[in-house]
């Protein structure tokens, strides 16, 4: 059973943020972006974030999602934005506490192009549905359960749902998005394809922390980009150590990508042909401001269980660069290190005997039929399947005393920039926000709403990002006439042409 202490820690954090904060709608979005320099070089294998909560229509499952592929321009074609072929792109569930994955989801994508002889266009005319003959290319792909070391191949060729080219090309998305919802044998569901970015920041922080003034604030970065995602609704007992998930309702959740045949150390090695791992992410933001530049590309190629071993990180959990850098520019004391609250945060989960956070949420350690001794600390995104989801969630989750939002997994409306920056300054350990810094990045929600049901996120963006999301430059129907006036010659030309050699 959850302890209440944190319910009284969210309860007087809050009532300090209702004191000092507007909270209220914004208009803006951001998490792991670029945030080690090999790969940033290399999008399409770039994990940007990583969500897990209750489905909030459907409590006895739990939704996963996973993003790749950052800054995704809407109008970036002719080739727009696909999945690595070279790629696979995981989501990883321990549920036993020892830093190893117990069940894996694996994708594969492969692409399909109708006339790559004679084509250059992603679509020849209007696509309404996903084996549509107007979509000249498409990509499908096969997902692998893998559990105790045994894989199980859940969907075969299943499609993804394309880039979203335009109104003219696609009219409804909606119901193209609808077709790529593929149900899984067992129960549950699955998505893959692009949206919207539903990360939302301000990012500038990283221009000396919003200036060194807080001048450079309220400005979502991420707004009018698309995102390629991976999306599961998986029954809680398929994910709970033992398929109990009354007893065993901790689990802890990151992705990773694998490239076949990359050499990140020694080009010596003969094993060349073998996976590696490239990208890794669990908690938001833990590479990107946690750990040095020095030790980025090695974390984004370790396994949780490794955590431990690696002190330097290890030493930057406990003694963070971050708070210091706030301490320098706004004159903010910094927490005294160690700093074993943001320990139990990031590498253990939440419980009494773990830290000084006092209160019983989301350790391993709470799973009634763990193996304490086999326990380790470890990086991931820890979720407690038992809070049940909140009808009206808070931007600041656990912060606010809404135990179904981040650090107990992570919503796509929690505002982990602003939480984590608390975090930092050590509100979770104190009950109490940093006034100073409360409003945060003053980009408080996405700056579209999500979707209700799965796969939750919204759509993706058709407009140009250089008119900005309130921009003025086009609207819809210009866009969709200026369409007709350009791309309506091109896709009668090329309609002309398939015509012409389907006759032949």
């Amino acid at each position: 059973m959850l302890d209440h202490s944190l319910l009284v820690l969210g309860s007087g954090a809050l009532a300090t943020a209702l004191a000092v904060l507007t909270i209220g709608p914004g208009v803006s979005s951001a998490s792991s972006h670029r945030e080690a320099p090999l790969i940033a070089g290399d999008p399409r294998a770039d994990n940007t974030d990583v969500y897990a909560f209750t489905s909030p229509d459907k409590s006895d499952t739990v939704t996963l999602l996973a993003n790749w592929i950052p800054f995704e321009e809407p109008n970036g074609g002719p080739n727009f934005y696909a999945f690595g072929e070279d790629l696979r792109y995981n989501i990883k569930i321990d549920n036993d506490g020892d830093g190893d994955s117990d069940v894996t989801y694996t994708w594969r994508f492969k692409n399909r192009i109708r006339d790559a002889a004679n084509q250059f266009l992603y679509n020849t005319g209007q696509v309404t549905t996903l084996d549509d003959p107007d979509l000249n290319f498409r990509q499908v792909y096969d997902l692998v359960e893998t559990r105790g070391g045994r894989s199980k191949v859940l969907l075969s060729n299943a499609p993804a749902a394309p880039s979203r080219v335009g109104p003219a090309s696609m009219p409804n998305y909606a119901s193209l998005r609808a077709q790529a919802v593929r149900g899984l044998p067992g129960g549950g569901k699955a998505f893959a394809g692009q949206a919207e970015d539903p990360f939302f920041a301000d990012l500038r922080v990283f221009d000396l922390l919003y200036g060194g003034d807080l001048s450079e604030r309220g400005q979502d970065t991420l707004a009018g980009y698309n995102v390629n995602s991976v999306a599961l609704q998986i029954p809680k007992k398929h994910l709970a150590l033992g398929g109990n998930a009354s007893r065993n309702p901790v689990v802890g959740i990151w992705s990773t990508t694998d490239r076949k045949g990359v050499q990140l150390s020694d080009s010596r090695d003969k094993h060349r042909d073998q996976w590696k791992q490239v990208s890794r992410l669990g908690n938001p933001l833990v590479n990107e401001v946690v750990v040095p530049l020095k030790y980025k590309d090695a974390f984004n190629t370790l396994n949780p269980d490794q955590d431990r071993t690696v002190q330097p990180v290890v030493d930057k959990v406990l003694d963070p660069i971050l708070p210091k850098l706030i301490q320098k520019v706004y004159g903010i004391q910094a927490p005294p290190a160690p700093r074993n609250d943001l320990f139990e945060i990031y590498l253990t989960g939440i419980c009494k005997a773990c830290g000084p956070v006092q209160a019983d949420l989301n350790a391993h350690r709470l799973n009634r039929d763990a193996n304490l001794r086999k326990i380790v600390p470890a990086e991931e995104l820890r979720l407690n399947m038992a809070v049940p989801p909140t009808a009206n969630p808070n931007r600041y989750g656990v912060l606010a005393g809404d135990l179904a939002g981040f650090p107990n997994g992570r919503r796509l409306t929690d505002d982990v920039i602003d939480i984590s920056l608390q975090a930092v300054e050590g509100a979770a350990q104190s009950g109490q926000l940093i006034p100073a810094l409360a409003d945060g990045d003053k980009v408080n929600a996405n700056e579209v709403p999500f979707g209700t049901s799965f796969p939750y996120l919204a759509l993706p963006h058709t407009k140009s990002v250089n008119s900005g999301p309130s921009g003025t430059a086009m609207s819809k129907e210009k866009s969709a006439a200026s369409l007709g006036g350009v791309g309506a010659g091109l896709l009668a030309a090329a309609g002309w042409r398939m015509r012409r050699r389907n006759r032949a």
